[in-house]
Protein backbone atom coordinates (compact mmCIF):
# COMPACT_ATOMS: atom_id res chain seq x y z
CA UNK A 1 0.00 0.00 0.00
CA UNK A 2 3.02 2.45 1.17
CA UNK A 3 3.53 2.67 -2.98
CA UNK A 4 0.61 4.67 -3.45
CA UNK A 5 2.38 7.24 -1.52
CA UNK A 6 3.77 10.03 -3.54
CA UNK A 7 4.02 13.01 -1.32
CA UNK A 8 4.68 13.34 2.89
CA UNK A 9 4.48 15.78 5.01
CA UNK A 10 6.29 15.60 8.52
CA UNK A 11 5.82 17.45 11.04
CA UNK A 12 8.94 19.46 13.31
CA UNK A 13 8.69 19.16 16.99
CA UNK A 14 9.18 15.59 18.18
CA UNK A 15 9.53 14.18 14.58
CA UNK A 16 12.62 16.26 12.92
CA UNK A 17 13.65 18.60 16.23
CA UNK A 18 13.72 16.30 19.21
CA UNK A 19 11.49 18.86 22.01
CA UNK A 20 11.17 18.88 25.97
CA UNK A 21 8.76 21.16 27.06
CA UNK A 22 9.10 19.89 30.67
CA UNK A 23 12.47 22.16 30.79
CA UNK A 24 10.14 25.54 30.35
CA UNK A 25 7.86 24.55 33.10
CA UNK A 26 10.85 23.78 35.64
CA UNK A 27 12.18 26.56 35.03
CA UNK A 28 8.82 28.56 35.49
CA UNK A 29 8.32 26.12 38.54
CA UNK A 30 11.70 27.93 40.21
CA UNK A 31 10.22 31.28 39.61
CA UNK A 32 7.26 29.96 41.88
CA UNK A 33 4.80 29.61 38.64
CA UNK A 34 1.86 27.11 39.45
CA UNK A 35 2.39 25.13 35.91
CA UNK A 36 -1.23 23.23 36.29
CA UNK A 37 -2.80 26.52 36.91
CA UNK A 38 -0.96 28.27 33.74
CA UNK A 39 -1.25 25.54 31.50
CA UNK A 40 -5.27 25.50 31.79
CA UNK A 41 -4.99 29.50 31.92
CA UNK A 42 -7.39 30.98 29.08
CA UNK A 43 -4.82 33.97 29.19
CA UNK A 44 -2.05 31.29 28.25
CA UNK A 45 -3.88 29.73 25.64
CA UNK A 46 -5.27 32.57 23.93
CA UNK A 47 -1.55 34.43 23.98
CA UNK A 48 0.11 31.00 22.76
CA UNK A 49 -2.20 30.87 20.12
CA UNK A 50 -1.95 34.32 19.13
CA UNK A 51 1.63 34.01 19.28
CA UNK A 52 1.65 30.78 17.27
CA UNK A 53 -0.69 31.85 14.28
CA UNK A 54 1.69 35.00 14.16
CA UNK A 55 -0.85 37.88 15.11
CA UNK A 56 1.42 39.01 18.66
CA UNK A 57 5.24 39.73 17.58
CA UNK A 58 8.01 38.58 19.59
CA UNK A 59 7.89 41.88 21.31
CA UNK A 60 3.91 41.71 22.61
CA UNK A 61 4.39 38.16 23.45
CA UNK A 62 7.59 38.95 25.66
CA UNK A 63 5.67 41.28 27.30
CA UNK A 64 2.33 39.72 28.01
CA UNK A 65 3.44 36.14 28.87
CA UNK A 66 6.22 37.89 31.40
CA UNK A 67 3.18 39.87 32.76
CA UNK A 68 1.39 36.50 33.08
CA UNK A 69 4.07 34.64 35.10
CA UNK A 70 4.90 38.01 37.14
CA UNK A 71 8.21 38.52 35.50
CA UNK A 72 7.77 41.67 34.26
CA UNK A 73 11.19 43.10 34.57
CA UNK A 74 13.26 39.86 33.28
CA UNK A 75 15.30 40.70 30.55
CA UNK A 76 14.16 39.49 26.82
CA UNK A 77 17.67 37.67 26.92
CA UNK A 78 16.43 35.70 29.84
CA UNK A 79 13.24 34.77 28.69
CA UNK A 80 14.17 33.76 25.46
CA UNK A 81 16.78 31.69 26.86
CA UNK A 82 14.33 29.84 28.87
CA UNK A 83 11.63 30.03 26.04
CA UNK A 84 14.15 28.07 23.79
CA UNK A 85 15.26 25.88 26.38
CA UNK A 86 12.72 23.33 25.21
CA UNK A 87 14.31 22.95 21.65
CA UNK A 88 16.77 20.25 21.94
CA UNK A 89 18.84 18.75 18.79
CA UNK A 90 18.08 17.91 15.10
CA UNK A 91 20.45 15.20 15.17
CA UNK A 92 22.47 14.96 11.97
CA UNK A 93 21.15 11.13 10.81
CA UNK A 94 17.62 12.90 11.05
CA UNK A 95 18.56 15.59 8.23
CA UNK A 96 20.55 12.95 6.86
CA UNK A 97 17.26 10.56 6.25
CA UNK A 98 15.41 13.35 5.10
CA UNK A 99 18.03 13.44 2.50
CA UNK A 100 17.44 10.40 1.40
CA UNK A 101 13.29 10.55 1.52
CA UNK A 102 13.19 13.18 -0.94
CA UNK A 103 15.12 11.28 -4.01
CA UNK A 104 11.75 9.59 -3.69
CA UNK A 105 8.81 11.23 -2.82
CA UNK A 106 7.97 15.33 -2.43
CA UNK A 107 8.37 16.57 0.95
CA UNK A 108 6.86 19.32 3.22
CA UNK A 109 7.22 20.61 6.48
CA UNK A 110 4.19 21.73 8.74
CA UNK A 111 4.74 23.40 12.09
CA UNK A 112 2.98 24.92 14.80
CA UNK A 113 5.79 27.30 15.54
CA UNK A 114 6.55 30.82 16.67
CA UNK A 115 8.94 33.53 15.43
CA UNK A 116 11.16 32.88 18.44
CA UNK A 117 11.57 29.54 18.17
CA UNK A 118 11.85 29.63 14.72
CA UNK A 119 15.26 32.07 14.50
CA UNK A 120 17.02 29.79 17.13
CA UNK A 121 16.09 26.16 14.76
CA UNK A 122 16.86 27.92 11.71
CA UNK A 123 19.75 29.46 12.76
CA UNK A 124 21.04 25.69 14.13
CA UNK A 125 20.04 24.46 10.53
CA UNK A 126 22.67 26.79 8.75
CA UNK A 127 25.92 26.58 10.93
CA UNK A 128 25.17 22.73 11.77
CA UNK A 129 23.91 21.69 7.90
CA UNK A 130 24.63 24.62 5.57
CA UNK A 131 20.79 25.19 4.64
CA UNK A 132 20.02 28.30 4.79
CA UNK A 133 16.26 27.81 5.78
CA UNK A 134 13.85 24.72 5.86
CA UNK A 135 12.52 25.45 2.09
CA UNK A 136 16.55 24.16 1.34
CA UNK A 137 15.74 20.58 2.82
CA UNK A 138 12.00 20.01 2.21
CA UNK A 139 9.97 20.54 -0.84
CA UNK A 140 8.56 23.32 0.97
CA UNK A 141 8.10 24.23 4.60
CA UNK A 142 4.76 25.78 6.35
CA UNK A 143 4.68 27.73 9.66
CA UNK A 144 1.85 28.73 11.60
CA UNK A 145 3.31 31.84 12.54
CA UNK A 146 3.78 32.39 8.76
CA UNK A 147 0.43 31.26 7.20
CA UNK A 148 -1.86 32.62 10.36
CA UNK A 149 -3.34 28.96 10.73
CA UNK A 150 -2.62 26.43 13.22
CA UNK A 151 -2.86 22.46 13.80
CA UNK A 152 -5.67 21.48 13.70
CA UNK A 153 -7.23 23.42 11.70
CA UNK A 154 -8.52 21.71 8.88
CA UNK A 155 -7.86 24.63 6.91
CA UNK A 156 -3.95 24.10 7.48
CA UNK A 157 -4.25 21.19 6.00
CA UNK A 158 -6.56 22.14 3.09
CA UNK A 159 -3.77 25.09 2.06
CA UNK A 160 -1.17 22.69 1.78
CA UNK A 161 -3.07 20.29 -0.56
CA UNK A 162 -4.36 23.29 -2.53
CA UNK A 163 -1.23 24.94 -2.83
CA UNK A 164 1.00 21.98 -3.74
CA UNK A 165 -2.02 20.61 -5.94
CA UNK A 166 -1.47 17.01 -3.08
CA UNK A 167 -4.06 14.46 -3.47
CA UNK A 168 -5.12 13.55 -0.25
CA UNK A 169 -4.97 9.66 -0.67
CA UNK A 170 -1.29 10.34 -2.16
CA UNK A 171 0.15 12.01 0.76
CA UNK A 172 1.18 10.75 4.24
CA UNK A 173 1.07 13.14 7.34
CA UNK A 174 3.60 11.96 10.00
CA UNK A 175 2.86 14.02 13.69
CA UNK A 176 3.30 12.72 17.06
CA UNK A 177 -0.27 14.69 17.85
CA UNK A 178 -3.40 13.04 18.10
CA UNK A 179 -5.63 15.53 17.29
CA UNK A 180 -4.01 16.64 14.31
CA UNK A 181 -3.65 13.25 12.71
CA UNK A 182 -7.61 12.95 13.66
CA UNK A 183 -8.15 15.87 11.32
CA UNK A 184 -5.84 14.69 8.86
CA UNK A 185 -7.66 11.71 8.66
CA UNK A 186 -11.03 13.25 8.02
CA UNK A 187 -9.78 15.10 5.05
CA UNK A 188 -8.46 11.62 3.52
CA UNK A 189 -4.48 12.00 4.51
CA UNK A 190 -2.43 9.17 5.15
CA UNK A 191 -1.65 9.39 8.51
CA UNK A 192 1.26 8.05 11.06
CA UNK A 193 0.75 8.75 14.89
CA UNK A 194 4.45 9.05 15.49
CA UNK A 195 5.55 8.73 19.37
CA UNK A 196 8.16 10.55 20.64
CA UNK A 197 10.23 7.29 21.33
CA UNK A 198 10.16 6.64 18.11
CA UNK A 199 12.63 7.37 15.76
CA UNK A 200 11.49 8.97 12.12
CA UNK A 201 14.37 7.29 10.10
CA UNK A 202 12.78 3.97 11.06
CA UNK A 203 9.99 4.13 9.02
CA UNK A 204 12.08 4.00 6.20
CA UNK A 205 14.44 2.14 3.70
CA UNK A 206 16.92 3.75 2.16
CA UNK A 207 14.73 6.88 1.69
CA UNK A 208 11.67 4.48 0.81
CA UNK A 209 8.62 3.71 3.53
CA UNK A 210 8.97 0.59 4.62
CA UNK A 211 5.84 -2.17 4.41
CA UNK A 212 2.97 -1.77 6.76
CA UNK A 213 4.06 2.11 7.90
CA UNK A 214 0.83 2.79 5.55
CA UNK A 215 -1.62 0.07 5.99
Amino acid sequence: MSTKIKNIIFDLGGVILDIDENIVYKELEKMGVNIAELAHSKDFIDIMSKFDTGIYTAPTFRRKMKALVGQDKMTDQRFDAIWNAMLLDIPRERIEAIEQVKKHYKIFLMSNTNEIHYDLYVRDLQLRFGYNEFDALFNKSYFSFDIHLEKPDPRFFELILDHEGLTPEETLFIDDTAANIKVAKSLGINTYHISREELVRNLFENGVLKEGVVS
